[in-house]
């Protein structure tokens, strides 16, 4: 039973995060928060390995697909992302190593995902009154990128949501060429998380008994999600986004008061 919830959790948060680039990541961690099996640090883990396996799946099938990417900008936005998820990991070691307690940890997560999303939220909700960017360059997208790497690694997310704001926001983006730059901006930061993780820590401390189950969930739900996100029009993709986001600012509000009780 515990490996088909596990399964099934894996794929419908990849493929939903995957057909609307928020990463699947921002629903398996505080879903794996909720079941309480492990600890905070093999959470994390569990999710930036699934993510991973979910951001290589769905690049090369959009890449496949000959989907819009604008190279330009988004490689450089990768390439910051992935020096921010080593700087992500540093500080979510720092944190853990300071708290001690999995609890507390978990609630700053869980208040800092929340308030992100809520204002996430809100701005795509309110996007059309608001003045958007047309920022050009290598600098400043790298300087954006390792700004979403350190967040998405420290919360062990991914960043989808916010990723996908800034893109719209900072550069310009439709919807739909948001959600892609967001899952190759995802791609490079985990690979960087998970990189330095191996390195720094190496998996044996960790109980991964449930990631080759969770791994098979999210190369399922890179492929369907990326077909959906082909198919789909921008406006239901923004649906499928804005009822992701309403879903994780619940399940972050009842970690926040589980894990402060």
């Amino acid at each position: 039973m515990q490996v088909f919830i596990y399964l099934l959790i894996a794929l419908s948060a990849t493929t939903a995060g995957a057909t609307a680039g928020i990463s699947g990541g921002i629903i398996i961690r505080p879903l794996l928060d909720v079941l309480g099996d492990f600890d905070v640090r093999t959470i994390g883990a569990l999710s930036s390995i699934t993510v991973l396996t979910m951001a290589f799946v769905s690049v090369g099938k959009q890449i496949s697909q000959k989907a819009k990417i604008k190279y330009e900008i988004v490689l450089p936005l990768a390439i910051g992302s992935s020096f921010g998820g080593v700087i992500g990991q540093m500080v979510f070691s720092q944190v853990v190593g300071t708290f001690h307690d999995g609890s507390i940890v978990t609630a700053i997560q869980n208040s800092v995902l929340l308030l992100l999303v809520i204002a996430v939220f809100i701005y795509m909700r309110k996007r059309a009154f608001i003045k958007c960017y047309n920022l050009r360059g290598i600098v400043p997208s790298i300087f954006v990128g390792l700004c979403l790497g350190i967040v998405s690694s420290f919360l062990g997310i991914g960043g989808g949501p916010i990723n996908v704001a800034f893109m719209t926001f900072l550069f310009s983006f439709d919807i739909k060429t948001s959600t892609v730059a967001s899952i190759v901006i995802i791609l490079f930061s985990q690979l960087a998380n998970v990189t330095l993780l191996a390195v720094r820590v190496g998996f044996g401390e960790f109980d991964l008994t449930m990631l080759p189950f969770m791994m098979i969930g999210a190369v399922a739900g890179g492929f369907i999600g990326a077909a959906l996100n082909k198919k789909l029009s921008a406006g239901a993709i923004e649906n499928c986004f804005n009822a992701l986001l309403i879903i994780v600012i619940l399940v972050s509000g009842i970690n926040i008061v589980t894990n402060l009780l």
